[in-house]
């Protein structure tokens, strides 16, 4: 069976069950029956749904603050390659200074004295030119790791949208759960009311009337807890998507799932982000190991430098003319440096070990990872499969209750049930259409985090059309050639919307179309009270 033919045409909200209802009740003495009248309420009109999921999942894939914090991480994460290779680039310092020279027992003295002030302007250019491949493995060990961290960025976006997914059916869930159980009460109570009313003409006992009242103040709790799991699924959805749910319609069919446990493996394996995020961060320290081999090589950089000197009035003329020495002017110089490391006091060799030790840690993470996914995937597929055949079983439930109930009723009518079986039969409908409601939710989820495992439940893959799709290498190809040392971004504005405004939300629930495998159309029909106790 498929997803498609459950969620195509069924509705997980949209349960509004007839219940057993007393429209009259009639007394004269002992000797008139008794009567109630149980039949089928009036379905209230369909609201018009406000939300679908491909909304829930735009709103949350543009404002979700969680994701926009991933992707801000993401973009200093590009950084790290302009980083690296400014390294490898020429550096230009500027230097000033100025001096007054107080004592110096070597200075001459007399009108060869030299000048005891001067100020100094100079310009230097330095180049590397070799640092053992130290440069090279770094820049490429930052684009590994931006490589690495968009694959987690995508392993984000699809946990986003497996727990926007998620809320979405849940509020569809309890929303439906609650309806049912308001129903169980008003059952409950319409049975009270019967017990009570044969207690009076004598047919039940004190004991009937008690277990009556019990089973109504249990359904009125379980009511309760219904209504506040219906709160905070509602809250939680507002705390992954950013708005109340408003009437949401229901789920599409799910796309591209796999035939067996088979293929979901291979294409998880092949295209899960979290697999690949590993196993791009495990590549990185292989360039890691490179680069802190390159500490110990030699380093080789050309040096060119120019210096304007002035002695600021402290030359004397007798001085620039006998000896030679002008008032200011200017130097220029050209270098080469070369330095060989020959004792470092084992820093290389701790770093190169240090690299390695990671490189071993990257790994067993890559090892582990795939377990994960491995295990994830063959979950996810048993956990998929067994809520398609639970929901077959809660669907045949559904149907030989409808049946048992019709037959209690027609038992009824002939001396051999009594009320509290019909109100028996209708619990047992209704506690198998909450089961039905539940198995749907179930294998929906569990069918969205099959195709989260494989690499399947990203923003491409649901073809969502909000606006334009964020795509992480634009801001990578943007940064990774500056140069600019004064190039920087604006000032950084939150993206991610604030729900301190929304309302606190209610457990009040709106009014939607019958499932068609939860449609009841029994006539009304009455039920005598008073028939004796088979």
């Amino acid at each position: 069976m498929r997803i498609s033919s459950l969620f195509l045409g069924v509705s997980l909200v949209a349960i509004a069950v007839p219940a057993a209802a007393q429209t009259t009740t009639t007394r004269s003495g002992t000797s008139t029956p008794v009567r109630v009248e149980v039949g089928t309420a009036a379905p209230a009109e369909a609201a018009q749904p406000t939300t679908t999921l491909r909304d829930a999942l735009v709103q949350a894939y543009n404002t979700n603050p969680g994701l926009q914090s991933d992707r801000a991480t993401q973009r200093a994460n590009d950084e790290n390659v302009p980083i690296a290779r400014a390294a490898g680039r020429p550096g230009v310092n500027g230097t000033g200074s100025l001096s007054d020279s107080i004592y110096d027992s070597d200075a001459q003295s007399g009108p060869l004295a030299g000048p005891t002030r001067q100020g100094r302007l100079g310009l230097n250019l330095s180049v590397p030119v070799y640092a053992g491949g130290a440069v090279r493995n770094s820049v490429r060990a930052a684009e590994t790791r931006v490589d690495a961290g968009q694959a987690s960025l995508r392993g984000s976006e699809a946990q986003l949208f497996t727990d926007s997914v998620t809320s979405y059916v849940d509020v569809l869930r309890f929303e439906a759960i609650v309806r049912l159980n308001q129903q169980n009460v008003h059952v409950l109570e319409v049975n009270l009311q019967a017990t009570r009313d044969r207690f009076e003409v004598g047919d039940l006992t004190r004991t009937d009337v008690a277990q009556s009242e019990a089973r109504l103040a249990l359904a009125q709790s379980q009511l309760r807890t219904a209504e506040a799991g219906l709160i905070g699924s509602r809250e939680n959805y507002i705390r992954i998507i950013g708005t109340p749910p408003g009437v949401l319609a229901q789920p599409p069919a799910l796309p591209n799932l796999p035939n067996d446990v088979q293929d979901a493996e291979q294409a998880a394996i092949a295209n899960n982000p979290d697999l690949e995020a590993a196993q791009k961060q495990r590549d990185a320290t292989a360039f890691d190991i490179r680069a802190a081999q390159a500490t110990r090589s030699p380093q080789v950089s050309l040096t060119a430098g120019t210096t304007y000197y002035n002695y600021l009035g402290s030359l004397s003329d007798q001085a620039h003319t006998l000896g030679g020495i002008n008032a200011n002017g200017i130097a220029n110089t050209v270098g080469a440096q070369v330095t060989l490391p020959v004792f470092q006091g084992g820093r290389p060799a701790a770093q190169v070990r240090q690299a390695q030790a990671r490189r071993a840690a990257a790994l067993e993470t890559v090892t582990l990872t795939e377990r994960g996914v491995i295990a994830q995937v063959r979950s996810a597929y048993a956990n998929y499969q067994s809520a398609l055949r639970v929901i077959e079983s809660t669907r045949v439930a559904v149907d030989a209750n409808k049946l048992s109930l019709e037959g209690v009723r027609a038992e009824n009518s002939v001396g051999t049930r009594t009320i509290l079986d019909i109100l028996n039969a209708e619990q047992e409908l209704l506690n198998s259409q909450v089961n039905y409601v539940t198995a749907e939710r179930d294998a929906y989820v569990a069918g969205f985090q099959l195709l989260a495992a494989m690499g399947r439940a990203e923003a491409r893959d649901l073809n969502l059309d909000g606006g334009p799709l964020y795509d992480p290498d634009v801001n990578y190809k943007r940064v990774k050639n500056r140069w600019s040392d004064r190039n920087d971004d604006p000032e950084p504005q939150a993206v991610g919307t604030r729900t301190n405004q929304t309302p606190v939300q209610t457990p009040d629930v709106s009014s939607t179309s019958l499932d068609p495998v939860l449609q009841r159309n029994d006539a009304t029909r009455p039920v005598d009270i008073n028939r004796k106790k088979p």
